[in-house]
């Protein structure tokens, strides 16, 4: 019995080890500055940048390390994108109200928007040949 006690503990510490390294790494992958093309949203822009547009929104928080990990990704997109179809961010902690209003409750969201509604909702980290087809499936 103490052995198995022992056996258990070990394995307990074990997996506490790799959950904190692993928290660690994840909050270590560096931000990305956002491309040139990718629109930054507010609550005072967001209606008129969605408008007349296809525009993936990507909505998001600086500690988040899925959304650190999806920065590159949107700005790969971005700059692929051509015509009608853009990217635009949503800071969450900033705009609360955004999040809210488009109830947003795991990040990264990304919320897909033609002509100022939405269309597509995708959850979690993506590759851009997977957010190109969601594009093009409703472009």
């Amino acid at each position: 019995m103490q052995n198995t006690l022992i056996i258990i503990g070990i394995i307990i510490s074990i997996l506490i080890t790799l959950y904190v390294l692993a928290r660690l790494k994840m909050k270590s992958v560096p931000a990305v500055a956002d491309s040139d093309k990718i629109l930054t949203l507010t609550d005072k822009n967001f209606q008129h940048q969605t408008k007349n547009k296809l525009v993936l929104v990507d909505f998001w928080a600086s500690w988040c390390a899925p959304c650190r990990m999806m920065a590159p990704v949107l700005n790969e997109l971005a700059d692929e994108l051509s015509g009608n179809s853009h990217v635009g961010k949503v800071n969450i902690e900033q705009y609360q109200s955004l999040a809210q209003k488009f109830k947003v409750r795991n990040i990264p969201t990304m919320i897909l928007f033609k002509n100022g509604k939405e269309v597509t909702r995708i959850v979690g980290v993506k590759s851009k040949d997977f957010l190109l087809e969601q594009i093009r499936k409703v472009n």
